[in-house]
C-alpha cells in the first residue's frame, strides 16, 4: 500500500515540476473622476492612446489625453454606472471593429455591435479603426466613374471611384436623398456601400434602413448607427468604424463606397468630448486639430494602384450649413480636404428644382477624368448653356426689352433646367442620360412647352428603349458617340418628336 502511495506522490510531483507559473502583471489604473462620459484615471503606468479599457463594471473606455500623473478617457458604454474608485484595466489593444463579409446587409453601432435584431455577426478578422491613410507611392489616379444615377451629378459634377466629394447645403434640401439614391444605383456596378449615421433621429436611420431594403439595396450595404441619443463618444468613433471596415474591403480589391451623414454633427460630438476633457477651445469653441479630425478620416479614401489590390474607397462627406454660409469653419475645412463639392441651394429647392443642385458653386476637381467619352461629349455643352442662363437671368431680371440671342439663351437654359430635375429613387443609366443630353443640346426640346419637357422625356426613353433599345445598348458597350450612332439617334429622335409636337 506504501508502495503504491509513494508512486502516486513521484508521478503528481513530476506533473507539477512540468508546469510553470508565469506571472501576468495587469496594468490596473483607478478612477479618481468620473463625470458626464470623461474619466480621469491614476495608476495606469503603461497605456497608449486610443488604447481600451475594461472598467470594473463590464463598460469599454477609450484614453485619449496621456499626462504625466494621469490619464484622462471617455467611456463608449453607459457611463452613468462608472463610479470614482472604480477599477480601469489595460487590454493593450487599441480600439478595432470586426470585419468581413458577414457584416453586409446588418446594422451595427461603432463597435461592431449588431443592433438589428438579426443576431450576433461572426467576423474572424479586425482592424483597428484609426489607420495612417495609404501614402502617394500606393495610390493611382481616379480614373473610372462611380454612377449615380443622378443626370444634374453625373453630366456636370462627376464622381470618381476613390474621390472624396462633398454633399453640402441647408437643413432638408435634399443631401441624404441623394446620397440614398447613389447607393441605389450600385446595384449592379460591382460596389460595396457602406452608410454611416451620425447624430442623427433613430426615425430618421430606421427611415433610411426602410428605403434601402425597399429599393432591395440593403444586400451590398452595411450600415453603421451612432443615433443622436447615443453618447458623444460613440458618435465620435462611428465614421472612423465605417472606414476601417470600408479598408477591409479595398485591401481584398474591392470598390466601396462610404457615406458619411453627417460630418458637422460629428465635429459637435468631437467639441462635446473635448470641451468635458477641457482642451483648449478655439474658433467656435472647437479644438484647434478639429481639422485633422476630418483630414486624417478622409484621406483614407483613395483609389489603389493594381500593383496593391487596385480597391478604392470613394467618400461622399455630408455637411450641414446654416443659411447657406460656406465660409463657416466646418465647412471651409471639409470643402479644403475634399476633390469638389455638390452644392444644394435652398432657393432652388423652394422653387421646385430637385435635385436642388447649384451648378455654378458645385465642382468635381476630378472632371472628365471620372466620365465617359459619351458624357464628356453631351456635358461640356450642357455646363455652358446653364452657366449663361444664370449670368442671363439676373441680368434681365431688370429689363424687359430683350434681343434675339439673350431670348435664346434663356430659353434654352431654362429647358436645360427642367431637363435635369429628377424624381427620387429614379436612377438612369448612362445610355439614357446621354441620349436625353443629346436632344436636349440638339435643339429638339425647343418646340416643346416647358412645362412638358419631364413628360417628353418619359415618354422618349420609353420610345427608344422599345423602338431602338439596340442604339442604347450601343453606347452603353462603347461608352462613346461615333458618326453611325449620331445619325442613328438623330433619325430616331427626329420621328418620335415629329410624332408628339402633331399629337399635341
Amino acid at each position: 500500500m506504501k508502495k503504491d502511495n509513494s508512486k502516486i506522490l513521484e508521478q503528481l510531483q513530476s506533473r507539477l515540476n512540468k508546469v510553470e507559473f508565469r506571472e501576468q502583471p495587469q496594468n490596473t489604473g483607478v478612477v479618481t473622476s468620473a463625470g458626464d462620459g470623461a474619466i480621469t484615471m491614476s495608476g495606469l503606468s503603461d497605456v497608449s492612446a486610443l488604447e481600451m479599457l475594461e472598467m470594473q463594471r463590464g463598460q469599454t473606455a477609450l484614453t485619449l489625453n496621456l499626462e504625466h500623473d494621469k490619464v484622462v478617457g471617455i467611456v463608449l458604454d453607459d457611463f452613468s454606472g462608472v463610479k470614482v474608485g472604480d477599477k480601469a484595466t489595460a487590454t493593450g489593444k487599441l480600439l478595432s471593429v470586426g470585419v468581413g463579409e458577414a457584416l453586409l446587409g446588418r446594422v451595427i453601432d461603432p463597435l461592431g455591435a449588431p443592433i438589428d435584431g438579426k443576431g450576433e455577426i461572426k467576423t474572424k478578422e479586425r482592424y483597428p479603426i484609426e489607420k495612417v491613410a495609404p501614402g502617394v507611392i500606393f495610390r493611382k489616379p481616379v480614373d473610372t466613374p462611380v454612377q449615380t444615377g443622378i443626370k444634374a451629378v453625373d453630366s456636370m459634377i462627376p464622381v470618381g471611384r476613390g474621390q472624396r466629394e462633398l454633399i453640402i447645403g441647408d437643413r432638408k434640401t435634399g443631401k441624404t436623398a441623394i446620397a440614398l439614391d447613389t447607393i441605389i444605383n450600385q446595384k449592379s456596378q460591382d460596389m460595396i456601400c457602406i452608410y454611416v449615421s451620425i447624430g442623427q433621429k433613430t426615425s430618421s436611420t430606421a427611415l433610411t434602413i426602410d428605403i434601402l431594403k425597399k429599393n432591395k439595396a440593403l444586400d451590398y450595404t452595411i450600415i453603421v448607427a451612432a443615433d443622436a441619443k447615443d453618447p458623444a463618444a460613440l458618435q465620435y468613433i462611428a465614421p472612423y468604424t465605417g472606414c476601417a471596415i470600408g479598408e477591409y474591403f479595398m485591401d481584398k480589391g474591392k470598390d466601396v463606397l462610404i457615406v458619411y451623414d453627417d460630418l458637422s454633427k460629428h465635429a459637435w460630438a468631437y467639441r462635446e468630448i473635448s470641451l468635458i476633457l477641457k482642451r483648449p477651445s478655439g474658433r467656435e469653441a472647437y479644438p484647434g486639430d478639429v481639422f485633422y479630425l476630418h483630414s486624417r478620416l478622409l484621406e483614407r479614401a483613395c483609389k489603389m494602384d493594381d500593383e496593391y489590390g487596385g480597391g478604392s474607397i470613394t467618400a461622399l462627406p455630408i455637411i450641414e450649413t446654416q443659411a447657406g454660409d460656406l465660409s463657416a469653419y466646418i465647412p471651409t475645412n471639409v470643402i479644403s480636404i475634399t476633390d469638389g463639392q455638390i452644392f444644394f441651394d435652398t432657393d432652388l429647392f423652394n422653387a421646385g428644382i430637385r435635385p436642388a443642385i447649384n451648378s455654378g458653386l458645385s465642382v468635381s476637381r476630378v472632371g472628365g477624368a471620372a466620365q465617359t467619352k459619351a458624357m464628356k461629349q453631351v456635358a461640356g455643352k450642357l455646363r455652358l448653356d446653364l452657366a449663361q442662363y444664370r449670368e442671363l437671368q439676373a441680368f434681365v431680371q431688370f429689363s424687359t426689352d430683350l434681343d434675339k440671342e439673350t431670348k435664346a439663351r434663356i430659353d434654352i437654359g431654362a429647358r436645360m433646367t427642367q431637363l435635369l430635375k429628377q424624381k427620387q429613387f429614379n436612377p438612369y443609366s448612362v445610355e439614357k442620360q446621354v441620349i436625353v443630353f443629346w436632344a436636349g443640346i440638339n435643339g429638339f426640346l425647343n418646340e416643346i412647352e416647358i412645362e412638358k419637357i419631364t413628360e417628353f422625356e418619359e415618354e422618349y426613353l420609353g420610345y427608344m428603349e422599345s423602338m431602338h433599345s439596340k442604339i442604347l445598348k450601343t453606347i452603353a458597350k462603347t461608352k462613346k458617340l461615333d458618326e453611325k450612332i449620331e445619325k442613328e439617334l438623330k433619325k430616331a429622335t427626329e420621328e418620335f418628336t415629329n410624332g408628339y409636337i402633331k399629337r399635341d
